[in-house]
């Protein structure tokens, strides 16, 4: 295998939503910069949107919504646990993101007097306003491109370099050869999602997952270990989704009148899908299937919500319901909770951001699912791209370039050479990666305690034993899926070790602990944090006071 080496001043890993974002405000801000993205798949049809999407869930407009009054909704949706400052950065800048992206053709449906579509969404407010865009993902990846961004497709960010102190680029990994591409960048974003292949979904699928199933985690172990802080690791969301394909509904079909029924035909949602304790508590007293009930609605009503289903979300749902004999005329939508997931667009974990998307490690930026600007989703990824963006650009303008240290990439190699020998292993990626997620859903989620996160802690240790030494690796494809089981495998402990240290339950099913029942806001209103220690696999667990401060 030969390595391939690339030269640029910000290196982008992730090609999703916060990627192209931030890619093409870069070039925007200053053409004479080079960029470069590593996407693990193809950047036109990738990341968590991957095609079209309904709504910018978060939009302050003027004269009807407000920053501030984002920062409180936001601060009850999380039950307290909220750094004020991005969250309100986020929403200050989100108005003018919409007019940014009207711009470049994507449709807000307006009223005849001219006022942009809100729905109720959020505790407080109408943040959640309505968009009509099938192609977002391959506009806005167009858009970066134009600008000559250069996209290094099928390539999984592996180890971010340093020299210093400070982030000097990355090696990745090509998913399907193996072979290496080394990047030497004056500043790295870190935009390659969350932890989607976390817990197993009931249907036992590996990639039947709610998130672009790519997501692996890869940016939290990469930003671990180069020094920057996780938050909110404990926080393993999980969504009520439509049964056995985990595609999103609710904010589709409840904003616009539909109903969450149980069994019994009590509702359970109507109009606002902000709180979730109803559909958990009656899931979990055996009242399901739950179902989404929409033939009492306007045809115009439901027609506009098959519209949106069948041709932005994911046009697969159409085949999908056709074959189940679904009309949403005439019979309900069965859900059912998908699989656990870590995340900072939908969920609270992620790196420590502060508003200008800085990690705290020189030159290292992170922006979208990776990064925990709490519950921030699509806005959030599009904004604080943006935002990455203006930042590493100033950076890179105002520091030397780094160097290359050509140890760092001989561990690198020798680690991966190490893995693609056959000798003695016995143990298929697939069926190990099945055993460890099974094993999530036994000791990391919820309803969680002190001895079954334990338990997780001990078989990690066997895990990461068969990983380095017992797994079969035969091609490219099959490497990358072992360096993937990795980083699922530390997120877990990551998780697990997140999950011990908050001695409470709160946010319902997120973070559930049996032997610590109740809410505790005079010990826990404050962030898990973890950090790397002195030594590459040591933790260090620590609690940080919220930021509760508006900028004046």
């Amino acid at each position: 295998m030969e390595n391939r080496y690339l030269e640029t001043d910000i290196l982008v890993i992730g090609g999703g939503s916060a990627g192209c974002l931030a890619a093409n405000r870069v070039l925007e801000a200053d053409p004479g910069l080079k960029v470069v993205i590593f996407e693990k798949g193809d950047i036109k049809y990738s990341g968590s949107i991957a095609r079209g999407m309904d709504a910018l869930n978060i939009v302050a407009i003027p004269d009807f919504t407000s920053p501030e009054l984002y920062v409180k909704s936001s601060t009850l949706g999380c039950e307290g646990v909220l750094d004020a400052p991005p969250s309100y950065e986020m929403a200050r800048r989100s108005f003018g993101l919409l007019k940014k992206l009207e711009g470049w053709g994507v449709y807000f449906p307006q009223d005849e007097k001219g006022n942009y579509r809100t729905l109720q969404y959020h505790p407080i407010g109408k943040f959640l306003t309505a968009m009509e865009e099938p192609d977002l993902k391959v506009i806005i990846s167009t858009k970066a491109q134009e600008k000559g961004a250069m996209a290094v497709n099928r390539t999984m960010g592996l180890r971010l370099l340093m020299d210093d102190g400070r982030v000097a680029g990355a090696v990745g990994i090509n998913v399907r050869t193996g072979e290496l591409v080394i990047c030497r960048a004056g500043a790295v974003i870190l935009s390659s999602g969350g932890t989607a292949r976390f817990g197993l979904p009931n249907s036992g699928y590996l990639y039947g997952t709610f998130d672009f199933p790519g997501n692996t985690g890869d940016g939290y172990v990469m930003g671990f270990m180069a020094g920057a802080s996780l938050t909110g690791m404990e926080y393993s969301r999980r969504s009520m989704l439509i049964k056995d394909s985990n595609i999103p509904l609710l904010a589709i079909t409840i904003t616009r009148g539909g109903r969450m029924m149980d069994i019994f035909d009590n509702i359970l949602m109507e109009w606002e899908c902000h709180d979730h304790k109803k559909s958990s508590e009656a899931f979990a007293k055996g009242w399901g299937p739950l179902r989404i009930r929409l033939n009492h609605l306007p045809e115009e009503t439901i027609q506009e919500i098959e519209d949106i289903l069948f041709t932005t979300e994911r046009p697969v749902q159409q085949r999908f319901f056709k074959g189940r004999n679904v009309d949403f005329r005439k019979g309900d939508i069965e859900l059912w909770p998908t699989e656990h997931q870590l995340c900072g667009g939908h969920g609270m974990s992620g790196l420590v951001v502060n508003e200008r998307a800085e990690t705290g490690v020189p030159g290292l930026y992170a922006a979208g699912d990776v990064a925990c600007v709490a519950k921030g989703h699509l806005t959030g990824a599009f904004v604080f791209g943006e935002i990455a963006a203006e930042q590493a650009a100033r950076f890179v303008r105002s520091n030397p370039r780094p160097g290359r240290d050509s140890a760092q990439v001989d561990d690198v190699q020798k680690a991966r050479d190490h893995r693609l020998s056959h000798a003695d292993k016995l143990i298929d990626v697939r069926d190990l990666e099945y055993k460890m997620r099974r094993l999530i859903n036994d000791y990391v989620i919820s309803p969680k305690n002190a001895y079954k996160l334990n338990r997780w802690l001990e078989w990690a240790k066997r895990f990461e034993h068969e990983i380095e030494n017992d797994t079969a690796v035969s091609n490219g494809h099959d490497l990358s899926k072992l360096y993937e089981v990795e980083n699922i495998l530390k997120c877990a402990t990551f998780s697990a070790a997140a999950a011990l240290e908050r001695r409470e339950s709160r946010w319902g099913n997120a973070h559930h602990r049996t032997d610590y029942p109740e809410r505790d806001d005079q010990n826990w209103l404050c962030h898990v944090d973890i950090r790397r220690g002195e030594y590459p696999d040591e933790m260090t667990v620590a609690r940080r006071p919220l930021n509760q401060h508006l900028p004046t």
